[in-house]
């Protein structure tokens, strides 16, 4: 644990453990705004990403953690808590969505060879 004193005295701020999982849930959790952005430029178009929905899951599981875990508190855990379910349904969505997307050219080719 004598990295995370270094790092501390170099952010001029006081890192436990938890607060690594509280942090890294943030930047994770915001990340996911740069892969919305970066795929919607690429595609020209607004979409939301797989990943978007995977960030916003990971984040928010991570955050829940250091909010029940470290800090005990209420506003935090209510605050990652209630878009938890939301987050996970679209993620859902998209990953049937992507599954299906990959599975059509094989169900195109194996009716195509039944008939």
């Amino acid at each position: 644990m004598n990295w995370l004193a270094a790092v501390s005295l170099i952010a001029l701020i006081t890192l436990t453990p938890w607060k690594v999982v509280g942090l890294s849930g943030s930047a994770i959790f915001s990340i996911r705004f740069f892969l919305q952005w970066i795929a919607s430029e690429r595609a020209g178009k607004s979409i939301i990403p797989v990943g978007f929905w995977e960030c916003s899951v990971l984040g928010s599981i991570l955050s829940l953690s250091y909010f029940i875990f470290y800090r005990h508190d209420s506003v935090g855990i209510i605050m990652t808590l209630a878009p938890l379910p939301l987050y996970g349904r679209n993620l859902y969505l998209k990953w049937r969505e992507v599954l299906k997307a990959k599975n059509m050219p094989n169900e195109a080719k194996t009716e195509a060879i039944s008939q």
